[in-house]
């Protein structure tokens, strides 16, 4: 590669970020960081009915919790902004200018109602109306008028779009970096609008002239804008431009059926579909995001690396630091990708394994403190180093260790059956007043005291075990007793016991 990569990420700003276009912009992003590139945000809002004000900064909150942050963009101004495209409006017309003065394009007047017609009178006859070389010369456009009847037009202010002026008959090589060689007959290609009536341009224009004027190398983006590569192409050509290197992620898909994975699918089957939490602000509506329902970003990034990618290799966890030296885009695939839920579980499992006690510790002070709890982060800490392994996340960490930081509300009616006998509050009693003389509180000391105790009494050991998890947990689940024990202290476990013997005595 000669020139510097330079790859863009190039949203609308009309909603939340799907994880497609997350993962659109991790690739992106890969491959720059693969090549010592840059990674360029731009924001495509010429779609001004469909613009949604808060969107903007969704897309860049959402890119850096991803940590796939961008090198140039809105707010990181570099060589070759403005960035947003509604701030660059002035450029496009100039080269829409250009191509009908080359006559690349040209002007089109035809009213909605009249082209409404033809497609009409089309499908009435079982055709399809294509606006192109084999009936432009009929159509209400500067080819089948005189200069003299545009000019008075284009004078009068009348309405009009410009249409880029398809080749008649040719077939065009096209080459794609993931999908291979491919052939188009430009014949079936209609006269796409390149600028429209209210003064803005089309995507198709916008973003190669963009992509030109922003020395973009590389365009990486979703398979849906494989359609209009052959557009693109000729676009390039007409400027006489070199064109850049083209590839098309595939889809996404649906865990279940077939089809693109949408919102839909993610409320169906409890999934989010965006990186962080979304409030339309339109119908109030709250859609949630990876972030706000425990994820850690490098679970998702992992998860999305593997939707379309693999490394080639038996490894499957990656940091943004490995995932960059294995990425390369001859190993994305060309068929979609499956979407699972559980595997993203998987992958946060991991995570959340692997992440240090101390960080955990802290994010789970934070869900402690919105319980009204406070305690030593040092003593969190070591409750995260006792329960962590059966954690997804930090939330689990209340499920699976709650009893570390408050005394049984109430007591499992299963167990309690099960485990509390006629003669089991007496036995309970006895070991209150062992452990009351206990003075080493260690977990090893308190059960080398208890096991002699009950090897001296004659009894198994879950007629004592079972109702002491009990009185401490509330159920039949939880780390080990004396752990437990040692934890919670003395006078708690002591507490503990008390109200056990009382409530279920």
């Amino acid at each position: 590669m000669s020139a510097k990569v330079r790859v863009r990420f190039a949203p609308s700003p009309t909603g939340p970020l799907h994880i497609g276009g997350v993962r659109t912009a991790l690739y992106n992003y890969l491959f720059a960081k693969k090549h010592d590139g840059d990674f360029v945000l731009r924001i495509e809002d010429t779609d001004q009915n469909r613009y949604v004000d808060v969107a903007e900064q969704y897309i860049i909150d959402s890119l850096n919790w991803c940590n796939i942050p961008f090198d140039e963009g809105p707010g990181k101004e570099g060589d070759f902004g403005p960035y947003r495209q509604s701030e660059r409006k002035d450029i496009y017309k100039e080269y829409a200018n250009k191509l009908v003065e080359s006559g690349q394009a040209y002007y089109a007047f035809d009213k909605a109602e009249t082209l409404d017609d033809h497609r009409k009178d089309h499908e009435a006859k079982g055709k399809t109306f294509i606006y192109n070389w084999h009936n432009r010369l009929k159509l209400d456009n500067s080819l089948s008028l005189s200069e003299e009847e545009v000019k008075i037009r284009l004078a009068e202010g009348e309405d009009y779009v410009i249409r880029f002026k398809s080749p008649e008959s040719e077939i065009l090589n096209l080459q794609d970096e993931i999908r291979g060689h491919m052939e188009i007959n430009t014949e079936i290609l209609d006269d796409k609008v390149l600028f429209k009536s209210d003064g803005m341009p089309t995507y198709h224009l916008a973003n190669i002239v963009d992509d030109h004027l922003m020395k973009i190398t590389h365009v990486i983006r979703g398979e849906e804008w494989l359609p209009s590569l052959a557009l693109h192409v000729m676009i390039y050509r007409a400027f006489g431009w070199e064109a850049p290197k083209f590839a098309h992620l595939p889809l996404i898909l649906k865990p279940q059926g077939k089809g693109k994975l949408s919102k839909r699918d993610g409320d169906k089957l409890g999934f989010p579909v965006f990186p962080l939490e979304w409030k339309d602000p339109k119908t109030g509506e709250v859609s949630a995001g990876y972030r706000e329902d425990g994820y850690f970003p490098e679970a998702v990034t992992n998860m999305l690396a593997f939707l379309g990618w693999n490394p080639g290799t038996e490894q499957e966890f990656f940091d943004i630091n490995e995932l960059t030296q294995a990425f390369e885009l001859d190993r994305v695939h060309k068929g979609g990708a499956k979407f699972d839920p559980e595997k993203t579980k998987w992958f946060q499992q991991h995570y959340l394994q692997e992440a240090d006690n101390a960080f955990l510790a802290k994010e789970f002070q934070k869900l402690l403190q919105e319980k009204k709890i406070n305690v030593d982060l040092d003593y969190t800490k070591k409750v995260v180093e006792i329960v962590k392994e059966r954690a997804i996340f930090v939330k689990d960490l209340w499920e699976q260790g709650d009893y570390f930081f408050i005394s049984p509300t109430s007591y499992n009616p299963k167990n309690a059956k099960k485990a509390w006998k006629n003669d089991t509050s007496e036995l309970m009693q006895e070991l209150s007043e062992l452990l009351k003389k206990q003075e080493d509180f260690s977990a090893a000391a308190i059960q080398e005291n208890v096991k002699s105790w009950i090897g001296a009494k004659e009894i198994g050991f879950g007629k004592v075990m079972q109702p002491f998890r009990l009185a401490l947990v509330g159920a039949m689940h939880g780390a080990d007793l004396f752990v437990i024990a040692e934890s919670i202290g003395k006078e708690e476990t002591l507490k503990r016991i008390e109200k056990g013997i009382s409530t279920l005595g």
